[in-house]
């Protein structure tokens, strides 16, 4: 399976050849910052798969509560959100998923930082739950 995505004025594109090792929806307060949404989508690949091309601008987040770092990047011309890199996984990249051409094969495995995800959000149960970080 080959990834591609792009930011939402196209300045910012991406490929990744490798399968995905993870894909999970974030409900940490940050996260529902950045995606302007109750949720992130995100999908982890390993670092060194994707490929970037435009210019890509970046800003280092402390975290929800951890203190570890995230550096999230983004579109410098629309905003996009593209990729997260969290300190606390270093062998992968997660990928926002609403930046990917086609996210339709795309089924989430599992719901992190639950504790403050929004009361009116059905959170499937029949997926590993998590209410803060999962066991790394």
């Amino acid at each position: 399976m080959q990834l591609e995505g792009a930011c939402l004025c196209g300045s910012v594109r991406y490929t990744c050849d490798a399968q995905p090792v993870l894909t999970l929806l974030c409900h940490c307060t940050h996260c529902q910052r950045t995606s302007g949404a109750p949720y992130s989508v995100d999908v982890a690949v390993p670092r060194d798969s994707i490929k970037i091309t435009g210019e890509i601008a970046s800003y280092r987040d402390k975290g929800d509560d951890t203190g570890m770092l995230v550096v999230r990047q983004f579109c410098p011309k629309c905003g996009s959100p593209i990729i997260s890199d969290v300190n606390a996984t270093p062998q992968v990249l997660w990928i926002k998923a609403g930046s990917l051409h086609d996210s339709s094969w795309l089924t989430p495995q599992m719901n992190i930082w639950t504790e403050s995800a929004q009361p009116w959000v059905s959170i499937d149960k029949n997926i590993p739950c998590f209410p803060r970080n999962p066991p790394i």
